[in-house]
């Protein structure tokens, strides 16, 4: 078994993936700065480091040797933050992973395993499904920094001898969803109907996202636990839902019936995202994503207790 270093592991996404590598018997350490993640979120049998991952200490952590795996989810994650302060979403989403990878050198970590994204690294795309050798155009800073950290880990792959896997995550959703961010429509939709209120919708509907269950992620993370070389695999569903339609197939994995509210749109959206998961089914043997409607059920299920 090996030792692993989770980043953002009291975070949604990351805290399901630090669970799931407890349950493997793995010895798993949580290093988060509590900024937007919970303790609640955290496993009970990983050891915990508050500290954020620009910080000596983070890099301390990194550079004594104790660990085998990095898995880095800690990121500024909302892209209309970063259209507001790019400065800001580079010093956490370029100068930490920097600071964590001149660390993990330091400390002989064997593979880095990075939560990149398929939703804004390719920008709008030419074609639908995306697959990973679409051209990388992002439009956000965001998008931006993540393309960068996807850089930076070839270039300490080449230089140092990093074994890489960058999984390029869809719009993800699903049990622990913060649903006071930006990010989290599913989230966002769930809390307010089952609080009985109003939910908005940002344009006109039709935009659309690929939706991928946390589940589903946290497999592409253990399948690609050990691999070695520097790989980059799209981690989504090759499905596009428009807005409208998922708000749709909330109420009724939520049991309620509402109309929306319509605002308008946010600024710099794209229209169109929806990546190919081909190559990780093949290269990492991933199954076919569970259906959005059966991803729904799950999450509604604890948005409902939530809301009680």
């Amino acid at each position: 078994m090996s030792s692993i270093l989770v980043t953002g592991g009291a975070g949604f996404i990351a805290s399901h993936v630090a669970n799931a590598f407890t349950t493997q018997g793995h010895q798993v350490t949580v290093l988060d700065d509590l900024s937007s993640g919970v303790r609640e979120n955290l496993p009970t049998e990983a050891a915990f480091v508050e500290a954020d991952i620009r910080s000596p200490e983070a890099h301390g952590l990194l550079a004594t040797g104790s660990f085998d795996i990095l898995i880095h989810h800690a990121a500024q994650m909302d892209v209309r933050r970063s259209t507001q302060d790019p400065r800001f979403d580079a010093d956490v989403n370029i100068g930490g992973t920097l600071n964590l990878l001149e660390a993990a050198v330091r400390g002989g970590v064997k593979q880095v395993i990075f939560a990149s994204t398929g939703g804004a690294i390719y920008g709008e795309q030419d074609t639908f499904p995306a697959d990973e050798t679409h051209p990388t155009r992002p439009v956000s800073p965001y998008g931006v920094s993540k393309l960068a950290g996807e850089r930076y880990l070839y270039y300490f792959h080449v230089e140092h001898g990093l074994n890489v896997t960058c999984l390029r995550y869809a719009n993800v959703y699903g049990e622990r969803q913060n649903p006071h961010g930006e990010a989290g429509v599913v989230a966002i939709f769930m809390q307010r109907l089952f609080n009985q209120q109003s939910t908005t919708i940002f344009g006109d509907g039709g935009q659309t996202r690929d939706y991928i269950h946390v589940s589903d992620v946290v497999k592409a993370n253990l399948s690609a636990t050990g691999q070695e070389g520097f790989c980059t695999y799209n981690i989504g569903t090759g499905i596009e839902t428009s807005v409208v339609e998922l708000h749709q197939q909330v109420c009724t994995a939520c049991g309620i019936e509402q109309e929306p509210q319509f605002a308008a749109a946010k600024p710099g959206e794209q229209r169109r995202s929806v990546v190919d998961p081909q190559r990780s089914r093949h290269e990492l043997g991933l199954p076919c994503a569970i259906s959005l409607a059966s991803g729904l059920e799950r999450t509604a299920v604890f948005f409902r207790g939530q809301a009680s």
